[in-house]
């Protein structure tokens, strides 16, 4: 590990324990809700397929590859193909763009490691074509610029996450702070979003991070607060200006 990073996974855990002892931050907000019982799809076979094909991450980094083979592997099979579900392993072979294996590698491609919202956003896209899955769109939504555009921004927001979970039509990434969903470091962290409670606002998220054995619901507040933080200005020699989430639009079944 170089130096730049030594200081920066210093700087992040000094944060975490400042946060644990002053009570602030995840530590001052009302906890992630852990599901133990087997989460209830409804008949939505989209949603059945994400959770039968998710997987953890690898390595510590490597959060976008489970997210990305997690989503493939479920469109795959909703889209009635025959196929021989996809590792991590083999999507880095197939899907070179942005140097994502190599990004994924412990020096990183020129250092940078993970992946940015946009760059995380084209390689949705070229996963999806190489895989030959059909789409009718993919947007990359990031933080809100003003105060004005917020409340639209969560309306739509709130729109298609009701759209995956009643309608099947689109499927949501989250890429968000993950110390503002959990007890746990304010990095940037990528996974699918795996339920909307259409009643109480709650948001189901299938956490790719092997530490977390269970998926965890957030009110819909929460979501926002994670996915559309600023990171730290740490970050942003490594490109993460911020969090957002990519939106996949299906074709109508």
């Amino acid at each position: 590990m170089n130096l730049r990073r030594i200081i920066i996974h210093t700087f992040f855990y000094s944060l975490y324990f400042f946060h644990k002892i002053t009570g602030t931050g995840a530590f001052g907000r009302s906890e992630a809700e852990y599901i133990s019982d087997s989460i209830q799809t409804g008949g939505n076979k989209l949603k059945a397929s994400l959770l039968k094909h998710h997987v953890k991450q690898y390595h510590e980094a490597s959060c976008s590859v489970a997210t990305v083979v997690s989503v493939v592997n479920a469109l795959r099979e909703k889209q009635g193909s025959n196929f021989i579900p996809a590792s991590q392993m083999d999507i880095l072979e197939k899907v070179r763009t942005g140097n994502w294996k190599e990004r994924m590698s412990e020096k990183g491609d020129n250092g940078k490691r993970g992946l940015p919202l946009p760059l995380l956003g084209e390689i949705v896209k070229s996963s999806l074509n190489e895989y030959g899955i059909e789409y009718k769109e993919i947007e990359i939504i990031e933080a809100p610029e003003n105060s004005g555009q917020s409340e639209k921004v969560r309306e739509v927001l709130r729109n298609r996450l009701s759209d995956f979970e009643i309608k099947e039509i689109c499927l949501i990434i989250a890429h968000f702070d993950q110390g503002a969903f959990l007890r746990s470091l304010n990095i940037p962290h990528i996974s699918p979003v795996g339920g909307f409670d259409t009643k109480t606002g709650d948001v189901t998220i299938l956490d790719v991070d092997p530490e977390q054995k269970r998926p965890y619901k957030i009110t819909f507040d929460t979501f926002c607060k994670g996915i559309f933080s600023n990171y730290h200005n740490l970050l942003r020699p490594f490109g993460f200006k911020g969090g957002g989430y990519i939106f996949i639009k299906l074709p109508a079944s």
